[in-house]
């Protein structure tokens, strides 16, 4: 991605346009490798969608493989560097949009919560919790610095889509989604998802009993982020409706030659790969129909627009937002939030599913003794015990989303 928005970069200079990303290119963003695997179980992927995109890795548009030595530390420490390592670093010292670290990526987290102020930085999980759930587990109170963590994933009142009951952020890594979830309770215990004793030497420790605050997250699930979605007629019309030429002069005549703009054509590759998949898995999406969800653009979109975290508890409302996620009422909070929203983490057929009660039972006395019992299994009714999840239920507006992305990414 940063090597296609280089080449944007430089197609946009020797054609007199915008440059644009101004704050890519004013703020460089540490990238690291994250953890390669879930915690408790095996890889899972959404292989409808991933499993194929040679065409994206044409070599003009691929950066030389020496970028991995940004990443991952030497094998023998002290060594004179390889040519290739010395071209990567050389490369790296001279990269602009980005600043590689060979710190895990949970390790980087916690880095930079320690380094800035408490309540000053917000993270945005966009795939499996792993990394999140790894920084909480080897220094809980310094995560918990954290203004809000906005993660994309979970289905609540809609059905899944890698299973009947699951999304796939969830599914991939449901210990992690628990674990992470766990900290928004004011007894993170009661909702820790169980241990495995074969697994007894790799599981991540129990959070310490009196940790100084809740985690403040907020969830944008399936039920909102569907709704907002882009079209390949969307995507065709803002990326071929007015071609970019040069004009090139030779000894004998003087020709126009289109120069597309290299960050469309790596996304026109990645993205017509997605279309013909939702061509061949759901009806109706056949042709400029065709219509991809913006899951996780939506998350960053919440963070850019939204107003301050809403203290907790939030006040009662008197019934749910629409379910529309339009009508320009900008964000606003399911009814009941913050929820009581638990991970699936053991279901043969529904690991990674959001569980909620909808029982309407009566909720028990503050006072009362938070034991086990015949009529709370898994305290559910108890003001002490389950997370405290806000469920993001409406955006500004739905409909115009996709447009408007298109327009802050090629100006």
């Amino acid at each position: 991605m940063f090597h296609a928005i280089e080449r944007e970069l430089s197609w946009r200079r020797e054609n007199g346009k915008p440059e644009g990303f101004e704050a890519l290119r004013a703020c460089k963003p540490v990238v690291a490798v994250g953890a390669n695997r879930p915690l408790q179980d095996e890889m899972m992927m959404a292989d409808y969608f991933r499993e194929t995109l040679p065409p994206a890795f044409h070599p003009h548009l691929t950066p030389e493989q020496t970028w991995e030595s940004l990443f991952f530390p030497s094998a023998q420490s002290g060594t004179v560097p390889a040519p290739a390592t010395a071209k990567a670093a050389l490369a790296h010292s001279q990269h602009s949009l980005f600043i590689g670290s060979k710190t895990p990526a949970h390790q980087e987290m916690l880095r930079i919560l320690k380094e800035n102020d408490p309540e000053t930085v917000t993270i945005v999980a966009v795939g499996p919790l792993t990394n999140l759930a790894l920084a909480a587990a080897e220094d809980p109170e310094t995560f918990l610095r954290a203004k809000e963590v906005v993660v994309m994933g979970g289905a609540i009142d809609v059905p899944g889509n890698v299973t009947p009951t699951a999304e796939f952020n969830m599914y991939a890594d449901p210990t992690a989604a628990a674990r992470v979830f766990a900290l928004t309770s004011p007894r993170p215990a009661s909702t820790m998802p169980p241990t495995n004793p074969s697994l007894a030497t790799h599981q991540l420790p129990a959070y310490p009993t009196n940790l100084s605050k809740q985690l403040t997250l907020t969830l944008l699930p399936l039920d909102l982020t569907d709704q907002h979605r882009l079209t390949r007629g969307q995507f065709r019309a803002r990326t071929t409706a007015a071609p970019q030429t040069t004009t090139t002069t030779t000894t004998n005549a003087t020709a126009v030659v289109a120069t597309p703009s290299p960050l469309a054509a790596w996304l026109t590759i990645i993205l017509e790969h997605s279309f013909a998949t939702l061509d061949a898995l759901y009806p109706g999406h056949a042709g400029d129909h065709a219509a991809l969800s913006l899951h996780d653009p939506l998350c960053i979109w919440y963070v850019l627009t939204r107003a301050p975290p809403l203290p907790l508890p939030l006040p009662s409302s008197p019934s749910s937002p629409p379910p529309s996620s339009g009508g320009g009422v900008g964000w606003q909070p399911s009814a009941g939030s913050p929820e009581d929203i638990r991970v699936e983490t053991t279901g043969q057929w529904t690991r990674g599913m959001c569980v909620v009660d909808r029982r309407g039972r009566r909720r028990r006395d503050s006072d009362d003794d938070d034991g086990a019992r015949f009529s709370d299994n898994g305290h559910w009714l108890s003001d002490s015990s389950g997370n405290r999840v806000v469920r993001m239920a409406c955006s500004p507006g739905a409909e115009g989303f996709g447009g408007h992305m298109l327009e802050r990414v090629f100006g």
